[in-house]
């Protein structure tokens, strides 16, 4: 029996971990969410882990009260999330956390010596060297469970890193794809969440919106895979069938299809690198006979132009965009700014002069900082 953890487990990669978990016969040791406390509990009762924590602190003491009828220890906070982390009853930290606070836990679960499935960008973008680094040294794994790079996981499985030619990342485009500069100006915030492919959180709907989120996952697939920025190429492909390919020198491209379901890159970083029977329904190619592609327009969504500018410049500037377009989008849930104020202010981020070279956790959380107050002294 396989025993994981997940951090995030009532977001929407945490749920459907859960649900994969129930279908191969893995266990829960530990969950852990940031402020839905009720489901949290829910998610307790029916699989029974031995800890589980509410990051939000003023929730602690209700959920400990709630549970006071079952063995479960009850955390919180960052130190909540460490002691998962540290803890050596199970093999698997799946981090499906929202935001910067995913760095310190996946560090910690690393030294540790667990393997990694990684659904939190955010770590992968600012310390995704730090990340790397620790892995080589405690000798552990890191797996994607963004569709993305679990496509390109696969396309490179059995073959040589040194013999790819580009990485082709595909995306959706969105919900607005295809749309002006000027018809952006009055999209609205349930428009913004309609992904016409995906059911996902908001931050990261609004970011697929934004095209943000290919820009970081273009960040992430610079740090998963050791490869240059120039050997990745971003396409728009509406279908959602293509996951990505990987082109090699003799100019093969291997691709991986699927549907849109994120429960197949879910399973895939759990039980690598076997595969094991789903019963889902499958690819049906009756249902797509056209996949199309084209190229993103990065003048009109420029959060994706932002990222690719960041690596260009290197050091802290990804974290700096990524920091810069947490707090844009967080303000933008809460209706203070509009749509096409996002990428306006995480370009302008860029203009942000950092002279700490050194890319360590303290500047990283130092970048992360000035570029939300940044973001709040801009608005």
């Amino acid at each position: 029996m396989k025993y994981i953890s997940i951090l995030g487990s009532t977001g929407s990669i945490g749920t459907q971990t859960l649900k994969v978990c129930e279908n191969i016969n893995i266990s829960i040791y530990a969950l852990a969410a940031n402020t839905n406390i009720k489901l949290l509990e829910k998610q307790a009762r029916k699989y029974k882990p031995s800890v589980v924590c509410i990051y939000d602190k003023n929730k602690y003491k209700l959920l400990k009260d709630n549970l006071f009828d079952t063995s479960i220890s009850v955390l919180s906070e960052m130190e909540g999330l460490i002691e998962i982390s540290k803890s050596n009853n199970y093999s698997m930290l799946v981090n499906a956390i929202v935001g910067m606070i995913g760095i310190e836990p996946t560090l910690e679960g690393i030294k540790s010596k667990k393997n990694i499935a990684i659904a939190n960008k955010e770590s992968l973008v600012t310390a995704g060297d730090i990340i790397n680094e620790y892995s080589k040294k405690y000798n552990t794994k890191i797996f994607p469970i963004d569709s993305e790079h679990s496509a390109i996981l696969q396309c490179l499985r059995g073959n040589k890193l040194s013999q790819v030619n580009k990485i082709i990342l595909t995306a959706s485009g969105g919900p607005f794809r295809g749309y002006t500069y000027d018809m952006l100006k009055n999209v609205t915030l349930n428009e913004t969440l309609k992904h016409p492919n995906w059911i996902m959180g908001k931050k990261i709907s609004v970011d697929s919106a934004t095209l943000m989120n290919k820009g970081l996952e273009f960040i992430e697939a610079i740090r998963l895979f050791d490869i240059d920025s120039s050997k990745i190429e971003i396409i728009i492909h509406p279908q959602s069938i293509i996951h990505s390919m990987v082109e090699y020198d003799d100019r093969s491209i291997i691709a991986q299809l699927g549907l849109p379901d994120m429960k197949i890159p879910i399973q895939y970083a759990l039980t690598y690198p076997d595969r094991i029977i789903r019963d889902d329904i499958s690819l049906n190619f009756d249902n797509f006979l056209n996949l199309t592609f084209e190229k993103p327009d990065i003048e009109t969504f420029i959060c994706l132009k932002a990222c690719i500018k960041a690596i260009e410049k290197g050091g802290l500037y990804p974290t700096i965009v990524n920091g810069a377009n947490e707090q844009a989008v967080d303000l933008y849930l809460k209706n203070k700014i509009s749509f096409l104020d996002i990428g306006k202010i995480v370009y302008k981020s860029l203009d942000i002069n950092i002279n700490r070279n050194q890319v360590d956790l303290k500047n990283i959380l130092y970048a992360d900082k000035i570029s939300r107050e940044f973001v709040l002294s801009n608005i």
